[in-house]
């Protein structure tokens, strides 16, 4: 297992307690186009020299020209609240099916423009006013469609305009800042174990206002056919992200507010850090 953290001077790996740069020459764009990343990281270790580990405010997410892309309602968690959110518009039962369908949920996310680096703002929609963020399990997929690793991810969501009508999902979903990830990729073949967890705490002026988590054997789908549905007559020459569902909701009455703190943790990633702009 190796962890890859991209930063404002290159790309630092991390190695048994080590840590390594590694040459400009290979880029990000690079190792998710290859067919095995982790071998291509290897090679590119062998004559790395040791350096300091990144500091936090160094980092960047880890991506490149990667596209963003989300899988909804594979937790059951996250169905009861999108049937609850969507009861008014009539929708309810459209996630009811969506959560039992064969084929899963998958919708386009962001670019890495709109995409928020660990210790950055995040953004709520000056529209909404029912903002939540959701702690998600985001793999990492090459160009052959192999899930290579993994990292943690934020999926900002306006649960008031999902609510209103299910087609309005792009709009709750996707707009700047709508996105965070990091602070590393975990490069490993091997994906988290069911117990797993994914933990989040929101802090407002220095106090929790909203902690939870889950464990990944929650979700409902495998995680290779998230991947293999996201590549179905599809094509990601950059490879891809892809976030893997919330199980993590705060109750009705909770929205974020500005200056909020979001710290988002899934072992051995580490901890995501962003705070609402």
């Amino acid at each position: 297992m190796l962890r890859l953290f991209s930063t404002t001077t290159g790309l630092i790996v991390e190695r048994d307690g080590a840590y390594f740069p590694i040459p400009h020459a290979l880029s990000l764009d690079a190792l998710f186009a290859s067919a095995d990343p982790g071998a291509l990281l290897q090679a590119a270790l062998i004559e790395a020299h040791p350096t300091h580990a990144p500091t936090p405010e160094t980092l960047r997410a880890p991506l490149q020209s990667q596209e963003v892309w989300a899988a909804g309602v594979t937790y059951y968690r996250s169905r009861t609240a999108r049937m609850a959110e969507s009861k008014d518009s009539g929708g309810g039962t459209f996630y009811d099916k969506v959560y039992e369908a064969e084929r899963p949920e998958i919708f386009f996310k962001g670019t890495p423009h709109r995409v928020a680096a660990p210790g950055a703002g995040v953004r709520i929609r000056s529209d909404s006013k029912w903002n939540v963020p959701e702690p998600e399990l985001t793999l990492a997929i090459n160009a052959a469609g192999k899930i290579f690793g993994y990292t943690v991810g934020n999926d900002m969501s306006s649960r008031d305009i999902e609510g209103e009508n299910p087609l309005y999902l792009p709009q709750a979903k996707v707009y700047h800042l709508s996105t965070a990830l990091g602070p590393c990729l975990v490069i490993t073949d091997t994906l988290p174990t069911a117990d797993t967890v994914i933990a989040i705490e929101i802090r407002r002026a220095g106090a929790t206002v909203f902690s939870g988590e889950t464990t990944v054997g929650q979700i409902k789908r495998p995680l290779p056919s998230l991947a293999d549905w996201l590549y179905r007559d599809n094509s990601f020459p950059h490879g891809a992200l892809l976030m893997t569902g919330t199980g993590v909701v705060p109750p009705d009455a909770f929205t974020l507010q500005p200056a909020d703190e979001i710290r988002i943790t899934l072992a051995p990633v580490g901890t995501l850090i962003n705070h609402v702009l």
